[in-house]
């Protein structure tokens, strides 16, 4: 149960009101009496025990410990906090006219407009005398959500890379995840605790989970991915938010999942059927607002939203006005806006995730 805290002036009233109400005789507690000062001694007194008792739930509670310190209680179960990652995507480097062969060597350093996020290539590249733009991936510096940059980002080169005269990124960064927060880890360790030894859906979504942070899942039973009926054998669909994720993560997914099913039970694990939602939308801009950077806004608004749909999530076609208006106080009106070409929700099965494909603000 938790603990109830008092202040100072509490601590004094509660004595004084036991004091007087227990003698024969009134009691003198008004300020600078003795009893006053014995009463206001013991209320420190109490008041620094108190303190004493909180610092220690701070770090020996789950519920109440953060930080380290929840770190150090979750160690003692062997389980860990699921750390950052980096964001990922692709690039591209561009010079003005053709020429000679340009090498791209891995680890060469770009950088958002702000320097704010820096990105690093992750392969060798080179663009040929013909060519004049070549694509090349790169991964974040330092983890975190932010790496997760909109289009068009990133725009500057960290040093000089002969022949090459701007980069920009043509589509969002993905991957790009802070470290587990305290409450959900505290989550995380609740959804643990109730599967144990019960070899339950509950057990099996506690395994899905530890595997990285960012994770959404849905569990199918007793039918096989291609609905044939099954008993003893469930489905998973898992998604990193990418709609693509590797197969070393289902590989990894599979592990954790096999160490916790049922005896006898069978299990396959898949990735997400991706359902694009192909966005088109005219946006009339208020005055004094400048129309370019608003309608950049509703892009980048509709694309976050699209994407962060989780699996088996359906798409409202109101919702898109929501996020439309919601993207710039600039916006003051919004007309013929379609969902792939109409104006039907959008639908998606346990299979499947909605992810962004063409959205088209004018």
């Amino acid at each position: 149960m938790p603990l109830t805290t008092y202040d100072f002036n509490s601590l004094v009233r509660q004595q004084a009101t036991t004091i007087q109400s227990a003698a024969k005789a009134l009691v003198d507690v008004t300020v600078g009496s003795i009893t006053r000062a014995l009463i206001e001694a013991n209320a420190s007194l109490l008041l620094w025990l108190q303190g004493l008792l909180l610092g220690i739930l701070v770090k020996t509670r789950a519920a109440t410990s953060e930080g380290a310190d929840l770190d150090s209680w979750m160690a003692d179960f062997g389980l860990v906090r699921l750390s950052a990652q980096k964001a990922a995507g692709v690039v591209t480097f561009t010079r003005f006219s053709q020429g000679s062969t340009v090498a791209i060597p891995a680890g060469t350093t770009v950088q958002t407009s702000d320097r704010a996020w820096q990105f690093v290539t992750t392969a060798d590249a080179s663009m040929a005398p013909t060519q004049t733009s070549v694509q090349v991936p790169v991964q974040a510096v330092a983890p975190g959500e932010g790496g997760n940059v909109a289009a068009g980002g990133v725009t500057m080169l960290v040093g000089s890379l002969p022949g090459v005269d701007t980069v920009a990124n043509a589509a969002a960064f993905v991957g790009g995840l802070d470290a587990e927060t305290d409450q959900a880890f505290r989550a995380r360790f609740i959804t643990w605790v109730n599967g144990l030894s019960k070899a339950t859906g509950s057990a099996i979504g506690a395994a899905i989970s530890s595997v990285r942070a960012g994770l959404t899942y849905t569990i199918t039973e007793n039918v096989t991915y291609a609905g044939t009926s099954q008993p003893g054998h469930f489905f998973i669909v898992v998604d990193d938010g990418t709609g693509s994720p590797s197969a070393q993560l289902l590989d990894s997914v599979r592990a954790a999942v096999d160490a916790s099913r049922p005896l006898t039970s069978s299990f396959a694990v898949f990735a997400p059927i991706v359902v694009q939602a192909n966005v088109a939308v005219i946006v009339t801009v208020g005055q004094g607002y400048d129309p370019a950077s608003v309608r950049a806004a509703v892009s980048a608004a509709l694309v976050s939203f699209l994407n962060s749909l989780a699996l088996g999530q359906a798409l409202p076609y109101t919702r898109l006005s929501q996020v439309i208006y919601g993207a710039s106080p600039g916006v003051v009106n919004a007309t013929t806006l379609t969902l792939n070409g109409g104006t039907a929700d959008l639908s998606a099965t346990s299979r499947q995730v909605i992810k962004a494909g063409t959205v088209t603000v004018s």
